[in-house]
């Protein structure tokens, strides 16, 4: 089986609320998707999605990932799509770095590889939990007052995990904790967000004022030495997700201690394919996670839900999916959707959802071997 053609769509997905990030340092009311069409010789098609969240929330950029795979391209015709090891290998020699860019194609690789197998991607992975998936929402309000109403509206869907973004400001960070914990539910997931909004003595601050509620925060600075700075200064949960990038910060981050959850965002990261050496790390030493798509539509949460389902029912806190958030509906309803504030594996092979073409619109590029 060999790749014959890659055809990549543009598609712009609107959020259906304005969405602010921890303290309201940036705001998104559209995200820029990328798709994905792989054909092979043998007549399969897999399909792959990269949508960053936003062009400057990390260094990971919509038009980058449509450049990228222009690069790219020619290094990955002609090869047998099952073989993702392989694939991985000609992305990384065809443009090193830029894993946002190679995380489509990866996944249109695992689609017809499940489809080939006749098994969903998860179980060909080896794991292929149908444990429903909690998807945990993200609330990115400004003031105690919006965040109470964000959550009921996620609630009202049968949420029952939550991303709380704070950051910016100490005191109405401290009062929002609280706040939410004085509301929280018995078996609600609440993950309380910095998205690197703190400083070493803000984060320090905080933390130390929330450690009665034992809560968790998430990439509390800008970097791992940041969190590394911060370690054995606070008594709380640390989970990372935007310093979590590559294998290697993966190893530091376990070998040293620096946190006590992984949040893997598969585009951020390049793919399942790479995601899934983090997961094993994690799994070795004791860390649970959040599986993520960094945003995106269905074919992006379906992705993500496969990661999960190879994730033992323990470890895995939640998935967040972004699907709930947009307007846009690109795949005709199909795929795994909300059901009560979780997300089902899908039966069909491979990724288990494709999306609806007339729906993208014309290709912005086509290339064929």
């Amino acid at each position: 089986m060999k790749i014959t053609r890659i055809t990549v769509y543009q598609h712009d997905l609107p959020l259906e609320h304005p969405y602010w990030l921890s303290g309201g340092r940036l705001k998104f009311e559209v995200l820029d998707a990328t798709f994905v069409r792989l054909d092979t010789d043998v007549g399969l098609v897999g399909w792959g999605e990269g949508t960053p969240w936003g062009h400057t929330y990390v260094a990971a950029h919509s038009p980058g990932i449509r450049a990228g795979i222009e690069t790219m391209a020619r290094f990955v015709l002609g090869l047998d799509p099952r073989r993702v090891l392989e694939v991985e290998r000609a992305m990384d020699l065809a443009l090193p770095g830029h894993l946002y860019a190679k995380a489509p194609i990866d996944m249109a690789c695992w689609d017809i590889a499940g489809q080939a197998a006749g098994l969903p991607i998860a179980d060909l992975m080896g794991g292929g939990s149908r444990t429903p998936r909690p998807i945990a929402s993200s609330v990115g309000a400004k003031t105690a007052e919006d965040t109470r109403e964000v959550i009921e509206r996620y609630r009202a869907r049968g949420y029952v995990a939550h991303s709380v973004k704070i950051g910016g400001d100490v005191e109405r960070d401290i009062a929002r904790v609280r706040d939410v914990e004085s509301i929280r539910r018995p078996g609600e997931i609440v993950l309380y967000d910095v998205n690197r909004g703190w400083s070493r003595a803000e984060a320090l601050q905080v933390m130390r004022a929330c450690e009665d509620l034992q809560v968790t925060f998430e990439q509390p600075g800008e970097t791992l030495d940041d969190v590394a700075a911060l370690s054995g200064r606070h008594s709380c949960p640390v989970s990372v997700d935007e310093s979590l990038v590559t294998l290697q910060d993966a190893a530091r981050i376990a070998r040293d201690g620096l946190a006590e959850v992984f949040g893997i965002k598969l585009n951020r990261v390049g793919g399942l394919t790479k995601a899934a050496r983090m997961r094993d790390i994690a799994l070795a030493h004791g860390i649970d996670m959040f599986v993520m798509a960094t945003g995106g539509s269905v074919l992006a949460d379906a992705e993500a839900l496969h990661l999960a389902a190879t994730v033992p029912d323990h470890a895995c806190r939640a998935v967040w999916a972004c699907q709930d958030m947009i307007t846009a509906e690109i795949a005709g309803g199909r795929g795994p959707r909300n059901r009560e504030g979780h997300l089902h594996l899908p039966e069909e092979p491979g990724l288990g959802v494709h999306p609806d073409q007339e729906a993208l619109g014309d290709p912005v590029a086509v290339y064929e071997a």
